[in-house]
């Protein structure tokens, strides 16, 4: 069994599956929004362009990983680690804890040459993987490799460089880009969107994430919607599992909201939202900017919610702890294998996965 420093410990000395998880990516949002900032700096509106791109604070990865890592492919596919940051700092203090940041939520998104579909991992915070040895973060030590720790561990002990170095480990795939997100600013870009549209097919009430839903159609604001991609105690065997699946109802959701709010019709609606999506992320440094955001983004423009596979990384629970997974290898092999040669991920590979048992589907739909 592991704390969450990521270090075995034996069975019955407790766990954290009670502890919440914290809230959901939101690239999408972003992408839409910084597409539309073409329209902005196209219209000559300098000020504005120099104001948002202040906003953006990026952290640079490539200089911390060095060279050893997995091959460039440069075929027009990407790569992006997307990560969801529990920091209780500034106005997040309001969800509780004085500790260091957490990865909760991450997802890696992989986009086909030619940009016309794409695929999505999600990988289970409580994993055990193999995690790489680090380099040490302001005032602490490095992190020595481990045989098995906690995914989320990556980020707690070694920042951003550290939960990349570790994806890539685990996948063999190069991440071509980084970017993050936390509570705040996903409620912000939920509230610009003006809600999220969802259905429950059945209640949902969850006091620990401070959420109460009847059976219905929703629109979800800010504080709502965190309260939904947070919620896994009513859902399925309340395990992080059954989470991620109502996120990726709620990604969905999403998705179709960005496209309906008529970003390029309204100037304001366009300001409102980019300045917004440029104070919540935090990007890698070669996105640290309004003219690299614009050109990733536009890359990625006409993606919809059906051009988009989303699955979960295949894991089975670990028989010495419940309360974590372990990835079943040669399903595992099979998913980055597919996204390495650029090929659609096979339904078999997650067929017997503990990730594809779920109700959520049973529970929320989109729209």
């Amino acid at each position: 069994m592991t704390d969450d420093s990521g270090i075995r410990r034996p069975r019955g000395s407790g766990g954290n599956r009670e502890t919440p998880s914290r809230r959901r990516r939101v690239i999408k949002v972003v992408v839409w929004s910084l597409v539309g900032l073409v329209v902005v700096v196209g219209g000559g509106l300098t000020v504005l362009y120099f104001k948002l791109n202040g906003n953006i604070n990026g952290v640079d990865i490539n200089a911390q990983l060095g060279t050893e890592r997995p091959r460039n492919v440069e075929n027009g596919s990407q790569d992006i680690l997307v990560l969801g940051s529990d920091s209780r700092a500034g106005a997040n203090a309001e969800y509780g804890g004085n500790r260091g940041a957490r990865s909760d939520t991450a997802m890696v998104l992989h986009v086909y040459p030619g940009h016309k579909k794409a695929s999505v991992v999600s990988v289970p915070r409580d994993t055990l993987v193999a995690r790489p040895r680090c380099a040490a973060l302001p005032g602490k030590k490095a992190a020595p490799a481990m045989a098995e720790a906690m995914f989320n561990s990556a980020y707690e002990v070694g920042g951003p460089a550290c939960a990349v170095k570790t994806v890539e480990k685990m996948s063999g795939i190069r991440m071509d880009h980084y970017i993050e997100v936390d509570f705040t600013g996903f409620k912000k870009l939920v509230n610009e969107l003006g809600g999220v549209k969802i259905t429950t097919l059945k209640p949902i009430r969850d006091p620990k994430s401070h959420l109460t839903l009847p059976k219905g159609t929703h629109t979800l604001r800010g504080e709502q919607a965190l309260g939904l991609v947070r919620t896994r105690e009513t859902i399925g065997d309340g395990s992080d599992l059954g989470r991620i699946e109502l996120q990726q109802a709620f990604m969905r959701a999403l998705i179709k909201q960005v496209r309906s709010v008529g970003v390029f019709s309204s100037p304001k609606k366009l300001y409102d939202l980019a300045d917004t999506a440029t104070q919540t992320i935090t990007p890698d440094s070669q996105l640290d900017s309004i003219n690299e955001l614009i050109g990733f983004a536009g890359g990625l423009k006409n993606l919809s919610a059906g051009d988009v596979k989303m699955i979960t990384l295949p894991v089975r629970y670990d028989p010495a702890d419940p309360n974590r997974v372990l990835p079943m290898r040669k399903a595992s092999r099979q998913v980055w294998k597919a996204l390495r040669q650029d090929r659609p991920i096979p339904a078999s590979a997650t067929r017997h996965s503990a990730g594809d048992q779920g109700d959520a589907g049973d529970v929320v739909k989109s729209g």
